[in-house]
């Protein structure tokens, strides 16, 4: 038998090896030189910008102006604008995007077999289709899991800003990875300060002590199955915590605070750079309304005005902490938009083929990955890649091991992620 050194291994190869035997964490970090930079005291963290609803890439990192998939301008269709890479251009739509785009990349050929909105943010989220044995975890949940015990966070280490009708979950792993719910960003959180004085308050807390232990007798296992007294101490550890702070936007420039937008989705961006900044792990940021069965030219110009300064300053305000190199950031939605224009003027469900962002972590920037078909004809991009594919390159960016497999409550054992990470966007060796 021939010695590995007679085949030509490139880097997927590897990865895909070190996948099969599970020892994917035996590869090298991803950025040692970013890691040195940032310091052994700062892991890696995910904001994730979840646009609901399902946007068109061909109004957003995909556009083809004059062909038979773009649309006419009678009809309202976008315009191609060159951004800083030159082998990039995006809609017209965001100029301030394209002012960042030398610090991104864009994977332009996305598929799924999940034309449902709550199947396809499922898939989306978690890298696997639903399955009705099994709940999943999201990979924020994920990577909150694998930081558990970091004594130094005293809030949750997985947030979700906005509304969302399905938030990322902890599946299998627990409840307690779900993400802690925020509808309205940069607000004050509400409940987080006792309603009556200290003594009052302690009186209250021994009180419920009393109870708690004497629920706990002869019911061990019951007691810990509902989280209860882990959940009342991590409440109570947060509503003193100063790293609350991380929540309110007060103390922020009026310039930056316009930088990002007025609004609930800008908000959200400002605090999920702050909340990263102070440790938390994964942030989701929801911009919900791209679902345009109708009026489509005029729903994602409506969504352009929040995203693209949002997007963009989160970006930039990233950089200029040092934060982007430990940051991974991923802008994405549940799945694409149909080639043809409906008799509604809208674009329908299409997991055959979307786009989406991806910056940070020591992942390289300046890539177009992929690409789909103006004519409309070939129902699969080129060069297509897998949801599986993709979260598999955030985890190793994340420094998790993808491949790792975990015991779920019904025996099952289960990888994190059944992808492999795409070469493209990995770091030069």
């Amino acid at each position: 038998m021939e010695s590995l050194t007679a085949f030509d291994l490139n880097r997927r190869s590897v990865l895909q090896l070190a996948a099969g035997f599970g020892v994917s964490f035996l590869l090298p970090a991803i950025d040692s030189r970013a890691a040195q930079r940032r310091g052994v005291e700062r892991a890696k963290s995910l904001i994730v910008l979840w646009l609901a609803g399902g946007p068109s890439q061909l109004e957003t990192w995909d556009p083809h102006p004059g062909s038979k998939i773009g649309g006419s301008r009678d009809e309202g269709a976008v315009k191609a604008i060159s951004t800083r890479n030159p082998q990039l251009q995006i809609a017209d739509l965001y100029p301030r995007i394209a002012d960042q785009a030398d610090s991104f990349s864009v994977v332009r050929s996305l598929v799924s077999k999940e034309g449902d909105h709550e199947r396809g943010t499922y898939y989306l989220k978690t890298g696997y289709r639903p399955d009705p044995t099994l709940q999943h975890p999201s990979v924020g949940a994920i990577l909150a899991f694998e930081h558990r015990n970091d004594s130094r966070l005293e809030i949750p280490a997985h947030i979700c800003l906005g509304a969302s009708q399905w938030p990322p979950r902890g599946g299998y792993l627990g409840d307690e990875f779900d993400a802690f719910k925020i509808f309205d960003p940069g607000k004050n959180i509400r409940n987080l300060k006792s309603r009556v004085g200290e003594t009052r308050q302690q009186r209250r807390l021994q009180n419920l002590g009393v109870i708690t232990r004497s629920f706990r007798k002869s019911r061990e296992i019951p007691t810990e199955k509902t989280l209860h007294e882990k959940t009342v101490d991590r409440a109570l550890q947060m509503m003193t915590s100063d790293q609350l702070k991380a929540f309110d936007i007060g103390d922020e420039s009026q310039s930056l605070l316009d930088a990002y937008g007025d609004s609930r989705f800008g908000r959200g961006c400002l605090v999920a750079r702050r909340l990263v900044e102070q440790g938390v792990r994964t942030v989701e940021v929801n911009l919900p309304g791209w679902d345009s069965h109708v009026n489509n030219f005029e729903t994602h110009r409506q969504n352009s005005r929040d995203l693209d300064p949002a997007l963009a300053t989160l970006i930039s305000d990233l950089k200029q902490r040092d934060l982007l190199q430990s940051t991974v950031m991923l802008c994405i939605g549940e799945f694409g938009r149909t080639p043809r224009i409906n008799p509604l003027g809208g674009r329908d469900h299409w997991p055959s083929g979307f786009s989406c962002i991806v910056a940070g972590g020591g992942l390289q920037s300046g890539h177009v990955i992929g690409e789909t078909d103006p004519t409309g004809e070939k129902k699969e991009p080129l060069n297509p890649i897998s949801v599986n594919d993709l979260y598999a390159t955030i985890l190793y960016a994340l420094a998790v091991d993808y491949s790792k497999e975990f015991m779920t409550p019904i025996e099952r054992p289960m990888a994190y992620c059944d992808g492999n990470p795409i070469e493209e966007l990995l770091p030069v060796i």
